[in-house]
């Protein structure tokens, strides 16, 4: 998977998620005020849109979930094919954790 598409993934994850937080505040701002057949028509928009807010979550768990199995095959496969250089970043990154570490 690529960048682009766990962009876009996390970026209509969002416009769910704004849209679920946008339906519950109008929810709440006409309660007191609507009554009857218009407060039912908002609820169900509420429902609707945690609905799709849900799906969208279950797919960019599963994208995400791929993505990281993917990794994970191209890494042990680089550590395998590669093992000293391998062992050489994993050394480096180490000395500079430790520095960033060490400042605070």
């Amino acid at each position: 998977m690529t960048r682009d598409t766990l962009n876009t993934a996390q970026d209509v994850l969002s416009t769910d998620f704004q849209t679920l937080i946008r339906d519950t505040e109008k929810l709440l701002e006409h309660t007191a005020s609507l009554a009857g057949e218009q407060a039912d028509e908002l609820r169900e928009q509420i429902k609707e849109s945690l609905a799709k807010a849900r799906v969208s979550l279950k797919q960019t768990e599963a994208q995400l979930r791929e993505q990281g199995a993917a990794a994970l095959v191209a890494a042990e496969d680089y550590v395998q094919a590669n093992p000293l250089p391998a062992i050489g970043i994993a050394a480096g990154v180490g000395f500079l954790v430790g520095l960033l570490a060490t400042r605070r």
